[in-house]
């Protein structure tokens, strides 16, 4: 049976991409969305129709495809974790983008520069460039043009039916290699998968309208494939064993791909060869992150030539593991090298704007039993300033802040995850913590999941259904007239906070724990991102006591420069004999007064690793200097030890 539900959707930028530069207001996101409207509701259908009879591509065959792919969403032209766009997600994965390294940019001018690198030009990994060559157009046009990415994704079909059978059948039975090619993997279960998913939508038949306000059916049809044609592909088995997982769990190994991309010793993926923690580079996070697609679409991409992978990938279905990257390895996955260094990413089928139709029990289960084995492992605190979102994770420079990520999102339930955990957000049972609601300083955001469904409705490309949410909306001033808090990595001065799901600067996630710095009424103000910012929180019901170590800047400092990284300081890399990498201030400025809570000191270090296979030439640069990790806004931050005083509650 496979394994494959529900399908990719090429929606928005949270996974393994960055976000727009230019955050979207709900109301350009919906002006968007009416664009495709204003085809008429049948024009995918249409689209379908006239590519079918253009290409020889059987009806079903070609809709089903891009049912499987997107659910026939076209989202705005945004690219997924795979690089796909349309309806039929055609793929660009271009070799500048080391965003899930998250090192290249950011070091000082002294570091090595790194060679501007060839393009891309594997077409099973760009087929969107493919597809633009077949059509004589370019590859823009497929991004954002319904009618254009449908013949895009008919006319690769058709030539891989070409390359699979010689021919363009008229028995949609004989699609099967031509659909299981178009999977863009060469790993016989990922391709297979994929091709028996896309019959059994032929079979059953789907019909929906889009958010897109697209009117799209596919007659069921009793199709049974013939998966001989996909001989020609000799797909490869890589199932090895040995993986480093709990009993119990459903789990397989499948190397991500360490390969030279090029003749620089510099241009390799899509991850480094590490000794943690035998070569005191310690794991201390585990980060969560959703691959906006389906299990089968992150594991093809982590054996491309991708610059990006994941230690594990967890199947939204049915709960199953698979391990990428040995843990003792540093997979490129935060978009933070402090943190890729010191942390276990674990990726997880969904989408972040959909997520309760995603995120299923199946998966919690999974991903905690997993969750909590490597914890114990490698002695990480199982709490929320350990077990991290890739939505908590800061930048390393004020450029890259903007455009990190924010999966898994809205719609992941925290609460549940950490009960799964065995060590609940709200511990309560009445001991005498927990009873100090009034008098203590320290605040966890923890509203009942289940219940809180926010209001206003979250945007994406367009207004979200309602459903349970993680998080509180923050405001200027106690009303729900003020405006929405603006983080300035998203916002230019005076321009308010959004209801964007990616809009990550004015919400606040369960589990996290900050200072209270007011009360009015039913309102309470923590210090967030250096704003007071104002929450909903009538008789404490949102919030829980929290516990930490508090900071504040040095008596005397009127502000201190807030990081993104723990790099030591210039002395330790000049004794390593290695180019330094710099910490480099974030865009705000905690000032005299603000209070922040910690969870405790980091030592500085950097992980040095620049080439390809040497990992003798690979070493860890330890500093003298200390920074406290803070609980800073939505994500995480440091602030260097001399820079704070420690406040008694």
């Amino acid at each position: 049976m496979s394994k494959r539900r529900p399908m990719f959707l090429a929606v928005l930028m949270a996974g393994l991409l960055v976000v727009p530069s230019t955050l979207p207001s709900a109301t350009q996101a919906q002006a968007g969305a009416a664009d495709t409207q204003e085809q008429g509701p049948d024009a995918l259908q249409t689209a379908f129709q006239n590519a079918s009879q253009e290409f020889g591509v059987p009806l079903n065959v070609l809709m089903s495809v891009a049912y499987n792919e997107s659910r026939w969403e076209q989202h705005l032209g945004q690219p997924s974790l795979s690089g796909g766009y349309g309806v039929m997600h055609l793929t660009h994965l271009g070799q500048a983008d080391l965003s899930a390294r998250g090192e290249t940019g950011d070091e000082s001018a002294a570091t090595e520069a790194t060679p501007a690198l060839p393009a891309n030009n594997d077409p099973s990994v760009n087929t969107l460039d493919a597809a633009a060559v077949l059509l004589g157009t370019n590859t823009e046009v497929l991004k954002t043009d319904l009618t254009e990415n449908v013949r895009g994704g008919a006319a690769l079909l058709a030539q891989y039916a070409r390359e699979t059978v010689g021919n363009t059948p008229s028995d949609a039975a004989d699609w099967y290699g031509a659909v299981a090619k178009y999977s863009g993997s060469d790993l016989d279960e990922i391709a297979q998968d994929f091709a028996d998913d896309v019959y059994a939508t032929i079979q059953t038949g789907q019909a929906r309208t889009t958010p897109e306000g697209q009117t799209v059916t596919l007659a069921a049809d009793a199709v049974t494939p013939n998966k001989t044609t996909a001989n020609s592909l000799h797909l490869r088995n890589a199932k090895k064993t040995g993986t480093d997982c709990p009993n119990g769990l459903e789990c397989r190994e499948i190397p991500a791909l360490y390969q030279q991309f090029s003749a620089s010793q510099t241009d390799y993926g899509n991850y480094d060869i590490g000794n943690r923690q035998a070569d005191g580079d310690d794991i201390r996070y585990i980060i969560i992150h959703d691959i906006e697609g389906t299990y089968e679409a992150g594991i093809s991409t982590f054996l491309s030539k991708s610059y990006v992978s994941a230690h594990y990938v967890v199947n939204n279905v049915d709960g199953q593991v698979t391990e990428m990257v040995n843990p003792k390895d540093v997979a490129w996955q935060a978009g933070n090298w402090y943190i890729n260094s010191h942390s276990i990413g674990i990726e997880h089928g969904g989408i972040a704007a959909e997520g309760g139709a995603w995120y299923s029990e199946q998966m919690y289960h999974a991903s905690a039993k997993l969750v909590k084995y490597l914890a114990k492992k490698y002695d990480i605190p199982l709490d929320r300033q350990h077990i991290l979102g890739h939505d908590d994770l800061p930048g390393t420079s004020q450029a890259t802040q903007r455009s990190m990520h924010w999966d898994p999102g809205a719609y992941w339930d925290w609460s549940h995850y950490f009960d799964l955990l065995g060590a609940p957000i709200n511990p309560s049972n009445g001991n005498a913590h927990n009873r100090d609601k009034q008098n203590n300083p320290i605040v966890t955001i923890n509203p009942h999941f289940s219940k809180n469904q926010p209001s206003p409705v979250l945007y994406g490309s367009q207004v979200l259904d309602p459903q349970p949410s993680n998080f509180l909306y923050l405001y200027q001033a106690p009303s729900f007239d003020a405006p929405l808090l603006s983080d300035p990595a998203l916002h230019a001065a005076g321009v308010p906070g959004t209801t964007q799901i990616s809009d990550w600067g004015d919400k606040a996630t369960i589990g996290q724990t900050f200072y209270k710095a007011d009360q009015q009424g039913d309102w309470t103000a923590i210090w967030y991102g250096a704003q007071k910012a104002w929450f909903y929180n009538p008789s404490n019901s949102n919030t829980t006591p929290g516990r930490g170590i508090l900071v504040t800047p040095k008596a005397g400092k009127t502000s201190i420069p807030v990081y993104g990284t723990a790099y030591p300081e210039a002395e330790a890399f000049a004794a390593a004999g290695i180019p330094r990498a710099v910490n480099n201030p974030l865009q705000y400025n905690v000032t005299a007064g603000q209070v922040y809570v910690s969870a405790g000191t980091v030592p500085s270090d950097y992980f040095y690793a620049k080439l390809f296979n040497l990992p003798e030439t690979y070493q860890v640069v330890k500093g003298k200097d200390e920074f406290y990790q803070i609980s800073f806004n939505h994500r995480i931050a440091f602030v260097k030890a001399s820079d704070v005083d420690i406040v008694q509650p």
